[in-house]
């Protein structure tokens, strides 16, 4: 029988900075550690679970000593949830180590010439900034492992004790690694009330009325998801996912909760009786209100769907396409592409200031969106297209609509792929404004671009407080150009 050797424990380690994706860097004997959870200055033990020849990765065990940086994180589920991994650190301090990750992305994996880099622009609000969030209902609760290991402790003392691992109903959050148990949630601060008493009202219901909540195991249950979005405006919209339909038990339900949060403009439910939780073939069915909210940027209006893509922090969001606009340096006779236009939030933002714009994007759902986003603006100059961009931007196209004279890009975490790429490079728009939520592939996408672009300005902007996350706004221009 093979024998596993136990990975070793690195005593007393000083955490000497962050590195990629938030994770806390040491250095022991000229191996780099990457460590979760930890913060420049403190002294831990360290249990490895990775053990290669020149880097290591694992957990810290025990801490020595704290940072001097450290603060008190200010949610009480903070560390069990995953949510938010960087509560420990004061929120200056939390620019400063997402705009270096930005910096040494760029440095290491583009390789290309880069501008200065400015200072990340923060967010004013830290609490409360979140315009969308999704609860998750269940019959397994998350324990974390010190609270687990304490209730073992007491079970072996007392026979008669119980380690309630399942419940009649949780909500809260899917439990990092855990996809079947959900860490029960007391009071969420990342979207402003009345969100935890909306969930704890549902809660309520659900179990004096012995409505079952879902098992993701056994694939049995009612209550299952729950999706609550709101605007600056003061619009809310509460969409709640069921496992099966109780029009009774519903329509009670739903009348507590208008009764309750007069808030609500838009009530809706989803039967989802799928195996998985994803909502794009499914069809939400209106109860209260017209189904939608509506969201200002700046003087345009966005109407959001309850499958609608947008920003999740709105102020923030203003911000970000603000920069994306600057960078496109408009002056009112560009045309301008919008890829991964999304519900076309960004290509409309800057539409006051071109002659045109162009928006495509892969969802069908998101274009008949961003074309009703169009008219509620008034915009006469805009025309959006589904579909893959490699295929849509043709000759024929070009022919038709003209070519670019900026390109917009915001592709997901991925990045571009390759092809769209070398497709950009024989646009050869003047200027391109690549926004990325990811500035590790972006940096890989930016290297593959410098064959006929520069990257002439940069600007990171934080949406998400307390969390490793970062959006980068990057200016290329055409060689070619600045000579």
């Amino acid at each position: 029988m093979r024998k596993f050797k136990q990975a070793p424990l690195l005593e007393k380690v000083l955490i000497e900075d962050y590195a990629a994706e938030g994770k806390a860097l040491a250095r022991v004997n000229g191996k780099v550690i990457f460590v979760e959870g930890a913060v420049p200055g403190d002294i831990v033990d360290i249990q490895l679970q990775k053990n290669k020849a020149d880097w290591g990765e694992g957990f810290v065990k025990h801490f020595h000593s704290y940072s001097a940086i450290r603060v008190k994180p200010f949610c009480s589920h903070f560390g069990v949830c995953g949510g938010c991994q960087w509560q420990m650190l004061p929120y200056e301090q939390q620019l400063v180590y997402k705009h270096k990750q930005v910096v040494d992305n760029l440095t290491r994996i583009a390789k290309v010439p880069l501008p200065p880099i400015p200072a990340i622009i923060g967010a004013l609000e830290t609490q409360g900034y979140r315009n969308k969030v999704e609860y998750t209902f269940a019959t397994e609760k998350f324990i974390p492992f010190a609270e687990f290991k304490a209730m073992k402790a007491e079970a072996e003392e007392n026979p008669n004790a119980i380690i309630p691992v399942k419940a009649p109903g949780v909500a809260g959050f899917h439990a990092r690694g855990f996809f079947e148990k959900v860490v029960e949630i007391d009071l969420c601060y990342l979207q402003s009330e009345p969100t935890n008493a909306l969930r704890k009202t549902v809660v309520e219901f659900a179990l004096a009325n012995e409505m079952p909540f879902y098992n993701i195991k056994m694939h049995t249950g009612w209550v299952r998801n729950m999706f609550i979005r709101n605007t600056t405006k003061g619009e809310w919209m509460v969409n709640l996912v069921l496992g099966y339909e109780d029009e009774e038990k519903r329509t009670a339900l739903f009348e507590i909760l208008l009764m309750r949060f007069p808030q609500i403009t838009t009530l809706l439910y989803t039967i989802n009786g799928k195996r998985n939780d994803s909502m794009q073939d499914l069809v939400p069915q209106v109860y209260s209100g017209n189904g939608y909210i509506t969201e200002m940027l700046e003087d345009f209006k966005f109407k959001i769907s309850p499958k609608s893509f947008f920003q999740t922090n709105s102020k923030q969001a203003e911000k970000l396409y603000q920069v994306t606009r600057e960078f496109a340096e408009l002056t009112g006779k560009e045309i301008v592409y919008d890829l991964y236009c999304g519900t076309g939030s960004i290509g409309i933002f800057c539409s006051k200031h071109a002659k045109k714009i162009i928006g495509v994007e892969m969802v069908e759902e998101a274009i008949e969106d961003a074309k009703e986003n169009a008219l509620m603006n008034h915009l006469t100059d805009t025309a959006f297209f589904a579909g893959d961009v490699i295929k849509i931007c043709d000759t024929e196209f070009f022919e038709t609509h003209g070519k670019p004279d900026v390109i917009i890009t915001d592709p997901p975490r991925a990045g571009m792929h390759e092809k769209l790429v070398h497709k950009l490079l024989d646009m050869e728009a003047p200027i391109i404004v690549y926004v990325s939520c990811n500035p590790a592939t972006q940096a890989r996408d930016l290297s593959l671009l410098n064959e006929k672009y520069t990257v002439t300005k940069i600007q990171p902007v934080d949406m998400f407080p307390h969390t490793l996350h970062i959006e980068n706004v990057v200016q290329l221009k055409r060689t070619d150009l600045l000579k």
